[in-house]
This record gives C-alpha cells, sequence and structure tokens, in this order.
C-alpha cells in the first residue's frame, strides 16, 4: 500500500466518522426536543415520548451501526484495505 492511497483512506474513513458522529448527536440530542408534546399520545401503556427515546433511538443506533459497516466496508475495498482480500 502506498502512502497516498493510506492517506486517501485515511480521509475517507475521517469524513464517515464525521457524519456518523452529526447522525448520531442529531438522534441522541435534538430528536428527543419535542418529547413533551407527544407524551400526550399513550402507546401500549406507554407515553409516545417515552417509547421513542427509549425504543425508537435504539432502532436507529443500530440501523446506523448496520450503515457504518456497509459504508466503511466500501471505503476499505475501494482503497485496496479490504480483510477478504
Amino acid at each position: 500500500m502506498s502512502d497516498e492511497q493510506g492517506r486517501a483512506h485515511w480521509a475517507a474513513t475521517r469524513k464517515l466518522m464525521g457524519v456518523m458522529l452529526a447522525l448520531w448527536a442529531l438522534v441522541s440530542f435534538f430528536i428527543h426536543l419535542p418529547v413533551a408534546s407527544l407524551n400526550q399520545v399513550v402507546l401500549l401503556g406507554f407515553p409516545l415520548g417515552y417509547w421513542l427515546a427509549a425504543q425508537g433511538s435504539l432502532i436507529i443506533f443500530v440501523a446506523l451501526l448496520f450503515w457504518f459497516a456497509r459504508r466503511q466496508d466500501a471505503i476499505d475495498r475501494a482503497h485496496g484495505f479490504a480483510e477478504d482480500e
């Protein structure tokens, strides 16, 4: 692997990590701001705001992890760093 390939790989990985961290922060902090108004609706005995915070965030985080893994694999393959090569 050339030094230039390594730099390009790391630049793409850093960009992906920045996007992932921004999405994580959005889901963690800002998506729960309207919880008070959502608590007026009850779903399966729990306020909707609580349900979204407890279950919805976890589902989004798992989906983000799968997305991140697929994108990182694509970056690794594009720069010749794939594990199965």
